[in-house]
């Protein structure tokens, strides 16, 4: 058993030894095929990379040629471009020393000629000291009385061409001006035409015979006591036939009262008591009437957004009227007209349109608050929240403050134009004259004035000067003084000429 063992082991151990043996001669022999190949690959690569560097050899002397060559021609082409350059720089040398040779001679002339100017100068200056003494010894005056004499004559001929470049320019102006004026409202007054005169207030009321006198008397007068109670108004009952008429200052309490008497005439029971009630239905009335224009004067016009209060206003201007013309027409006129003049000027034509229409609001409260009709409007609509520039333009239609804005002089042109328009408003005899004697009277109170004359119906003055004691500059100083005070001391619709005429005779008789 053992020994079986052992000559196993010897086997196995004897067949590893072979094994290894085999695997070494197998290793070693591989190795040497292996290096020999590595050795012949080196060789080839070598002699690849001797071949190789040959070629690069060949190559970089190439380019070394080719770089030389182009170093050269480069080197020529510079060489050339410096000796062209410096030909330009001789040149321009040569001429810059031509123009120095030219400028130098220049110089010399111009230094004798200056030598010669001022043996001149000092030969006019004694000419001209030889001329002044012998003026002086001949005139009988010094250089600085002559000087004195000189200038106020200098003086007087500039404020001749100074009046008469004034005139020149301010009638061109003024042509001009006019002209694109008339085209501005002519074309307004044709996009806006209205009634010439609009409805006028009623101060009377019809009667349908003389014994409705003494039923709205009443017994012991106690009716048309109540009625004046009542209504706030005073009732004239004269000899007027059938008529009755109302005299109070407040234009809504006289519509009040001719509702009411209209009511009471129509129903025929005439009594304290039945007064007391038509006249408050009458005020109920009349109030919705005021708030209906206001909305429709708002609505025609296109001005939104009025506060209540203002809407009320102009809606109580329905009943008042101004020399024959109603004023809420008279406002809604002068919106549009406003609006149109500031569309063609390109101004803003919603404020233009707003404070036209609410220009006229103080006459609607003038009877209650002191003070003019402008400046009564202006507080109310700044303190219901209107806009500083449309409270400018009602205060400044009439003048009482400057206008601030364009739209406050299209303002105050646009009421002139529709208060001055033939037939938008009458006036009486006693104001017309009364005002033609005031022109008149304003125009005598300067000095140098002759004679003076009222003439179109008091549109235009015309004033004739005294020519000794009135020049031309001052004639045109003096019309701009007399509109001025026109302007302050007088009111009037529209507006007025004035016409200052110099005229100088020269009489001389032969004998």
């Amino acid at each position: 058993m053992h020994v079986q063992l052992f000559v196993s082991l010897a086997m196995t151990l004897a067949a590893a030894l072979i094994a290894f043996g085999l695997g070494y001669l197998l290793r070693e022999y591989l190795a040497r095929s292996r290096f020999k190949g590595l050795q012949e690959e080196s060789e080839r690569i070598l002699a690849e990379a001797r071949t190789k560097y040959r070629e690069i050899e060949l190559e970089a002397k190439d380019l070394a040629l080719r770089l030389r060559e182009e170093v050269e021609a480069e080197d020529k082409r510079r060489r050339a471009e410096l000796r062209l350059q410096e030909q330009r720089l001789q040149q321009r040398r040569e001429s810059l020393d031509r123009r120095l040779d030219a400028l130098e001679s220049r110089e010399r002339a111009l230094q004798a000629r200056e030598k010669g100017i001022e043996q001149k100068e000092r030969a006019i200056q004694e000419l001209y000291d030889r001329a002044a003494r012998e003026l002086e010894r001949v005139a009988g005056m010094d250089r600085e009385e002559a000087r004195v004499l000189l200038l106020k004559e200098v003086e007087q001929n500039a404020r001749q061409d100074m009046a008469r470049v004034i005139r020149q320019v301010e009638a061109e102006a003024h042509e001009e001006a006019e002209r694109r004026a008339r085209e501005i409202i002519t074309l307004a007054i044709q996009r806006f035409a209205s009634d010439q005169v609009a409805e006028v207030t009623v101060s009377s009321v019809p009667l349908p015979n003389d014994e409705m006198k003494g039923r709205i008397i009443g017994r012991g007068g106690r009716n048309i006591r109540a009625i004046e109670n009542a209504t706030g108004v005073d009732l004239v009952v004269d000899d007027t036939p059938e008529a009755i008429i109302l005299s109070s200052f407040d234009p809504v309490r006289r519509e009040i009262a001719r509702v009411s008497l209209t009511k009471l005439i129509v129903d025929g029971r005439i009594h304290p008591a039945r007064i007391e009630k038509v006249v408050k239905k009458a005020q109920q009335e009349v109030e919705t009437t005021i708030r209906e224009e206001g909305e429709r004067a708002a609505y025609e016009t296109g001005v939104h957004g009025l506060h209540p209060e203002l809407i009320r206003l102009l809606g109580r201007l329905q009943f008042r009227t101004s020399y024959g013309q109603n004023v809420l027409m008279h406002s809604i006129e002068t919106a549009h007209l406003a609006a149109m003049m500031a569309a063609e000027l390109g101004a803003d034509v919603e404020l233009a349109k707003e404070a036209g229409l609410l220009h006229d609001i103080g006459k609607a409260i003038d009877h209650e608050v002191d003070g003019p009709h402008a400046l009564i409007g202006a507080d109310a609509a700044r303190r219901l929240g209107k806009a500083p520039k449309i409270v400018n333009a009602i205060a400044a239609h009439h003048g009482e403050e400057e206008p601030q804005t364009i739209e406050a002089i299209l303002v105050q042109a646009a009421d002139a134009i529709s208060g001055a328009r033939p037939g938008a408003r009458r006036e009486s005899l006693e104001s017309y004259i009364k005002r033609i004697k005031a022109l008149e009277s304003i125009a005598d109170s300067f000095e140098g004035v002759d004679k003076s004359y009222a003439i179109q119906a008091g549109r235009e003055i015309r004033i004739i000067v005294k020519p000794e004691e009135i020049d031309d500059l001052s004639a045109i100083q003096l019309s701009r003084d007399i509109a001025k005070r026109i302007e302050e001391s007088l009111e009037y619709p529209g507006q007025i000429r004035v016409t200052v005429i110099r005229e100088l005779r020269a009489v001389e008789y032969a004998k």
